[in-house]
């Protein structure tokens, strides 16, 4: 693959799992520095060695950060700064699933707990990755957003409504950025093969079967397809796209 990102920096958040990680790994791939943030520090660096290993020309460090604490935010793009000098990408990827249960039995703290990092976490992210990409009038931000962005689901009042959030915080971002040379958009994931959705299945056969039936490819999508969506909308390919929500979901969606 072209090395069309050289010299470039992104920044994942949620960097050391899952979609976080692929697409990570998948903007090193295109030659980018990169800064993986998390909450949970991945002692064995499996990310930071992933990246490593698709470009060993590139450079990565890891930050520790909770994205529904302001302070730390500020200074997981300070130490990006720091390190690097510029910020071009930003994939605000950091969520929770949060507690199943139905309206009346969501418990007020697994709602803080889901709306302070999927929703409140996306906000503060862009709060401080924004002042560094229009001071260079260039760059893009991606947020994870989710299919539960786009469309309802019962027992999961908290995430879904963070999501569907989400989507409008990217709307409204976009509108605010776009003569600036800043584009902001959203990926929506359907069933991705991840440790989230193993903690949702249980790993239980029978329900991946469920989850699986609701896609109308047949399968789980992989996290490598997930960052490739990411990276595609950071990319000069789409220069023209801003302010919209990407379905990354095997047609979930348009069924």
């Amino acid at each position: 693959m072209e090395k069309d990102f050289k010299g470039k920096v992104a920044l994942v958040t949620g960097g050391s799992f899952g979609i976080g990680r692929a697409t990570a790994v998948a903007f090193a791939a295109r030659g980018a520095n990169v800064v993986v943030a998390d909450w949970i520090e991945d002692e064995d660096e499996h990310t930071l060695k992933q990246i490593k290993e698709a470009n060993p020309a590139v450079e990565a460090i890891f930050v520790k950060c909770d994205v529904s604490d302001g302070k730390q935010v500020e200074n997981m793009i300070d130490q990006t700064i720091l390190k690097f000098g510029r910020l071009d990408f930003a994939f605000n990827n950091a969520g929770i699933e949060g507690t199943q249960a139905m309206t009346q039995d969501c418990t007020e703290e697994n709602w803080d707990k889901t709306i302070g990092i999927n929703l409140k976490g996306v906000f503060l992210c862009m709060k401080y990755q924004l002042p560094h990409l229009l001071k260079s009038g260039s760059g893009s931000i991606v947020n994870c957003a989710s299919v539960a962005g786009l469309i309802g689901f019962p027992g999961l009042p908290a995430y879904v409504a963070s999501k569907h959030a989400v989507v409008g915080l990217t709307k409204s971002v976009a509108l605010e950025t776009a003569k600036q040379g800043v584009r902001i958009n959203a990926v929506c994931p359907g069933v991705i093969h991840t440790d989230m959705i193993d903690r949702v299945t249980g790993k239980d056969k029978e329900v991946e079967k469920q989850y699986i039936s609701m896609e109308p490819v047949g399968r789980m999508g992989q996290p490598y397809e997930v960052a490739d969506a990411v990276t595609f909308l950071c990319s000069d390919a789409a220069t023209f796209i801003t302010g919209h929500a990407m379905p990354v979901d095997g047609g979930w969606v348009a069924s």
